[in-house]
Order: structure tokens, then C-alpha cells, then sequence
């Protein structure tokens, strides 16, 4: 380590070996596109992109979950096996400096999913109790695999499915998506031939108007998206503008997000909503209950941590819990987290591997040393 490393590093590496992790050192320069695609429109706009000599798009480390997981794939290591990491990330922040430190475990290939999940939080609080001792802290759990349950159960199509799991963990996006489910805008902005086309999901038909209209402008269509792809999203977004939720189910998915109960009483909160609604969250339930036992296990302390309905994180990757954890009067998350089990074959593994994950970012936790100081 060098002098430019917290203080609190030390502590922070001896605590990941005792938790039986294997220190892993990654790339500063990373490939692009798998940030691009999978990280989420907050950490996008906030990447420093670069080009190498070849052309290839690439940029300065942001975060360490996709990284560590490209890595395990590259070695073909077997699992289940934990990763630990603490070095410099780099993003646009309207705080703070660009540049600074994160660590954080990445555990990958756990089959026990509840007691992954359980561990992951555990080690969370367990390195904040550590580097903040005294430090009264807060935990907040979300689960994106609870939300999806329920926007099938309400019946919704697919778009929208995908539309509302995305805009999960952004409070405006959601508030955006809900706007347009209780009411739908109007397509008028597109022209006769178009809107005759698009009503009728005619992707050939539209293709090939689109492509003649970008021909005619003198566009090429190797110049940016290709006109299939733009008919296929004009049809979708008309699709999602046919849909409308009755009042009855629109009333269920703003209750369902009101929810926000202390962790021991969250598993009879889901199961008396899904009841008064008429819902059956199955198999999202039963891992939940499971999950909440086996945190409970943990020894962590109950009256710190609550479930929060409408909690999320900004990061496309996530698929279950989700988490962070704050300093009991702050605001910012010192420690933020959750499961992404469709990650690593989205980056290549033939296999699918689950993952959990946790990072704290250090720069705020020195600032709260200081400040107790």
C-alpha cells in the first residue's frame, strides 16, 4: 500500500481475511461496454471514457463489482469463493473528488442464497462497526425480486415489467413510470404512415419506411442506431401507451410501495398486503422469509435495520435484495449492496453464477472519523 491509502485500510484488509475472502487486485482501465450496457443510466453519465489505440472504448475503473467478475470468469476459478478488493474508483461526483477509494467482497457461486445474502450485510455492518466504533448506523433493505413478483402478479406486460424493474432505486424515474401507468400520453406526435405502422406492429414495414426517410436525409444507417432498432422501440413504447392498470391494481402497486416495517415484521407486512390484494408473491416470499431469518441469524441488531417497499439502488444489474447503510442521523450510504444472479452470465460465464455483493466508500467514512474526533 502506498501513503496515498486511508489510514483505516489496515483494519479494513485484516477484517476480509479473517472473513476467509481472497484479495483481488483489477485493472485501472476496463473495457466500456459492460458498463455501458449493464451499470444503470446513474453510474453511465459518470464514467470517464477513454479509446485505446485500436479503437476500443474504454474506461477508468467506476466500480468494482463488474471488474471482479470479468476477472473470476478469465480465471475460470471455481466457486463458491469470495473476493475482497479495497483501490481507487473514478466517477463525476457533484461531491467529493472524482478519484477515491472503495472496498468492498464480491460472493460469488453461494447456492444458499439467504445465508449469502444474510453474510453480505453482516460484513457490511461488521466493517462499519470496525472503522466507526461507537457510530450508531441504520441499515435499509429493498428487494428487486419482491417488486418484479408483484408486477407479474398485478398482470402488467412485459414492457412495462421491464420498464418499472429499471426505473427501481431511481424515486423520479419511478415516480415518471407510474405517471404514465395511471395515464397514459397520447402517440400524436408521429406522422400518418408512421402511426399506421406502429398500430399495427408491422417491424418490416416500419424498418424500411424509417430507413427510406434516413436515406432521403442523407443519413446513414451505420451511423448510429439501425432502423429496425428504432422501429422496434417506437412499437414498444406504443405498446406501453395501450396499457392502463385499473384502479383497483394501481391502488395494490402504490401500496405495495408504501411499505417500509421494521425487518422482523416485514415477511407478515408482504403476506398481509398480498393477501388484502389478492396476490400471490410465491417463491419471492418464501426466499424473503428466508433471508430475513437467516439476518436475523447473524446476530445483527434488529431495531437497526427496516425494510423499505420502494428502496432500490441505482445499478441495472441488481435482481434481489438490495441494501445500504447510513450512520443512524446521516444521509449519505456509507456501505451499499445487493444480489445480481444474472450478472456474470451477462458477462460471459457459461454457467450461471450467483452473486452478492457490498461496497463502502471510504472517503465518507474518514470524513465521520473526523468529524468524531
Amino acid at each position: 500500500m502506498t501513503s496515498r491509502y486511508p489510514a483505516i485500510s489496515a483494519d479494513i484488509t485484516s477484517l476480509f481475511a479473517a472473513r476467509n475472502t481472497h484479495a483481488v487486485e483489477v485493472a485501472v482501465l476496463q473495457p466500456a461496454d459492460p458498463f455501458l450496457d449493464m451499470a444503470g443510466e446513474d453510474l453511465r453519465r459518470r464514467i470517464f471514457l477513454t479509446e485505446s489505440e485500436t479503437g476500443q472504448t474504454l474506461c477508468l475503473r467506476p466500480e468494482f463489482t463488474i471488474p471482479v467478475c470479468l476477472d473470476h470468469i478469465a480465471s475460470q476459478a471455481g466457486t463458491p469463493r469470495r473476493y475482497s478488493y479495497l483501490g481507487e474508483v473514478f466517477r463525476q461526483r457533484r461531491e467529493g473528488g472524482n478519484e477515491f477509494f472503495q472496498a468492498g467482497i464480491e460472493d460469488l457461486g453461494d447456492r444458499d442464497t439467504a445465508e449469502a445474502d444474510a453474510r453480505s450485510v453482516a460484513d457490511a455492518h461488521a466493517l462499519l462497526s470496525l472503522v466507526l466504533p461507537g457510530q450508531a448506523l441504520a441499515v435499509t433493505l429493498g428487494d428487486q425480486g419482491i417488486f418484479e413478483a408483484v408486477l407479474a402478479a398485478l398482470g402488467l406486460p412485459r414492457g412495462w415489467r421491464m420498464r418499472l424493474a429499471r426505473a427501481f432505486g431511481s424515486a423520479p424515474m419511478l415516480e415518471a413510470a407510474l405517471a404514465d401507468l395511471a395515464n397514459p400520453p397520447r402517440n400524436g406526435q408521429l406522422s400518418g404512415d408512421v402511426a399506421a405502422l406502429v398500430l399495427d406492429g408491422d417491424l418490416d414495414g416500419l424498418s424500411q419506411h424509417i430507413a427510406g426517410g434516413m436515406e432521403q436525409a442523407g443519413l446513414s444507417a451505420s451511423a448510429g442506431r439501425a432502423p429496425s432498432d428504432i422501429g422496434r422501440r417506437l412499437i414498444e413504447k406504443a405498446e406501453l401507451r395501450s396499457v392502463r392498470l385499473s384502479n383497483e391494481a394501481f391502488a395494490a402497486l402504490k401500496g405495495f410501495l408504501a411499505i417500509d416495517v421494521p425487518l422482523d415484521g416485514a415477511a407478515l407486512a408482504l403476506e398481509s398486503f398480498a393477501a388484502g390484494a389478492g396476490l400471490s408473491l410465491g417463491a419471492a416470499l418464501e426466499k424473503f422469509a428466508a433471508r430475513a431469518r437467516a439476518i436475523k441469524a447473524h446476530g445483527l441488531p434488529s431495531g437497526q435495520i427496516r425494510y423499505d417497499a420502494a428502496f432500490g439502488r441505482p445499478l441495472d444489474y441488481y435482481t434481489g435484495l438490495v441494501f445500504e447503510i447510513v450512520a443512524r442521523d446521516g444521509e449519505r450510504a456509507l456501505a451499499g449492496g445487493g444480489r445480481y444472479d444474472r450478472l456474470l452470465t451477462l458477462l460471459g460465464a457459461k454457467t450461471a453464477i450467483p452473486g452478492v455483493g457490498f461496497s463502502v466508500w471510504l472517503d465518507r467514512i474518514e470524513a465521520l472519523r473526523e468529524t468524531a474526533s
